[in-house]
């Protein structure tokens, strides 16, 4: 049997091998890399709810949307039953009622300076008439000290004189009340009444209004938690509403690409049954892996950690959440 040359590689030339060996490498990472194509990442679509709900328990008397409704902004939703509310806003009416009754009688009863010039004048004439009585009383002293006049005759001029000086009185009395401070203080009390009043009304009707809710987006009725006739506890959603701008795409970059992601960066997705391929732009990055191996880190240990990043679509509703998706980013 004829015995293999070994002696024929020797005779290549070393430069020339070497060169065979670099090229040979190129084509074989060139063809590897027009294989693989840019880098894709696996992800999904996620929605961010918007859950209404009472802001007191009730039981709900009326729904008017139903899973898969699309409604807009300001559309009705349901109905909480509201007699207890309506009874509040009764009462607050009430209220407000008395308070400006009792303003009113304060202002009224508040003396004008056109009458305390009246009192006054009532005051000169009392006034007057106790200088008559008391120029009588004093001459029927007279009268009676010299045994002229009779003792009856000087006891009625005592008491003219008396009822003379009460009326008096009585004026001046009336004089100083009407010009008191303490009445601008009293309607200014009742003024603060009526503005509690009217802020207890204000509340009551909103109140009120808040148990027939509308809707606060346009968008896709997710889920009905409760039905006609159940009792909703406080701070429980009775629907949940899915605007299609609350809809977000994740997806998950290996350590090694995360460099080349930045907020704002344009990315292409695609998914199955899509029409077409849908532009986002990165609006997230974590902070942190979403994977940490229990080792210590090496270059092969490193392709296990992988970043949570957020997209969200040029075309709002485009996806679907819950649909997988595969993102490739743009140059």
């Amino acid at each position: 049997m004829p015995q293999p040359n070994h002696a024929f590689a020797s005779r290549i030339p070393a430069g020339r091998g070497r060169l065979c060996l670099t090229v040979g490498l190129l084509v074989a990472t060139l063809a590897g890399c027009a294989d693989a194509g840019p880098p894709r990442y696996q992800g999904y679509a996620e929605g961010d709810l918007i859950f209404v709900g009472p802001d007191e328990a009730g039981r709900l008397t009326g729904l008017a949307v139903e899973e898969g409704n699309r409604v807009t902004q300001g559309a009705a939703l349901f109905t909480i039953d509201a007699a207890l509310q309506q009874a509040e806003v009764d009462a607050a009416q009430a209220s407000l009622a008395q308070a400006q009754a009792e303003l009113e009688n304060l202002i009224s009863a508040a003396q004008r300076p056109q009458e305390i010039a009246v009192l006054e004048a009532t005051r000169r004439r009392a006034a007057a008439t106790l200088d008559l009585s008391r120029i009588e009383l004093e001459r029927q002293k007279e009268l009676f000290a010299k045994q002229v006049g009779s003792k009856a005759a000087l006891d009625t001029a005592q008491h003219t004189y008396d009822q003379n000086q009460a009326a008096l009185d009585e004026v001046d009395t009336q004089i100083t009340v009407a010009g008191l401070g303490s009445r601008e203080k009293q309607i200014a009390a009742a003024q603060r009444a009526v503005e509690a009043a009217e802020a207890n009304l204000k509340a009551a009707r909103t109140r009120l209004t808040r148990r027939s809710l509308a809707a606060p987006v346009a968008g896709s009725v997710e889920t009905v938690y409760f039905r006609p006739g159940e009792l909703v506890p406080a701070g429980r959603p009775v629907v949940s509403l899915l605007p299609p701008e609350l809809i977000k795409l994740r997806f998950f970059v290996p350590e090694p690409d995360l460099p080349r992601f930045t907020l704002g960066a344009p990315v292409r997705v695609t998914c199955d049954g899509c029409a077409a391929p849908v532009d986002a732009k990165v609006s997230y990055i974590a902070a942190s892996a979403e994977y940490t191996p229990p080792v210590i880190y090496s270059l092969d240990e490193r392709a296990k950690l992988v970043f949570l990043l957020e997209a969200r679509a040029d075309r709002p509703g485009a996806l679907r959440p819950g649909q997988p998706i595969t993102v490739q980013l743009l140059p």
